[in-house]
């Protein structure tokens, strides 16, 4: 039995200072801001996955249990320009035996972490990666 198509996806995380996140991800990662909606912006990620942050009193100090992972070709290449932005970087790129995966770690003013990674297995699913 098939399901109905899903056209795109979208995170929504919750942020106290949506201005700083704003910076962040639209100066510092340069992710287009595809809607504001006022105390909720939604930046694009990819051709159809989005991530959003919802201004929240309630949003947590220092998050736990939470992955935002960009996948990307260029591991390297985000490292060199985030570092050159002045970008604290949790691991330096390398690579993870278990999950066969090249990746490194940051995290953003919220502290929600975010990884940046490339997939070494050669079973991944590119079809979405723009080449």
């Amino acid at each position: 039995m098939s399901h109905p198509p899903i056209d795109q996806q979208i995170t929504f995380l919750y942020t106290r200072d949506l201005a700083e996140t704003a910076r962040f991800y639209e100066d510092v990662l340069g992710l287009p801001l595809a809607l504001d909606q006022g105390s909720c912006r939604i930046y694009r990620v990819s051709a159809g996955g989005y991530v959003g942050f919802c201004r929240r009193e309630e949003a947590p100090e220092r998050p736990a249990g939470v992955i935002v992972t960009l996948v990307t070709q260029e591991v390297d290449a985000w490292y060199r320009r985030l570092t050159g932005l002045g970008v604290a970087f949790e691991k330096p790129p390398s690579v993870n035996p278990a999950y066969n995966i090249y990746h490194c770690f940051l995290r953003d003013p919220n502290g929600y972490l975010i990884e940046i990674q490339r997939f070494l297995d050669p079973d991944w699913d590119t079809t979405g990666l723009a080449r």
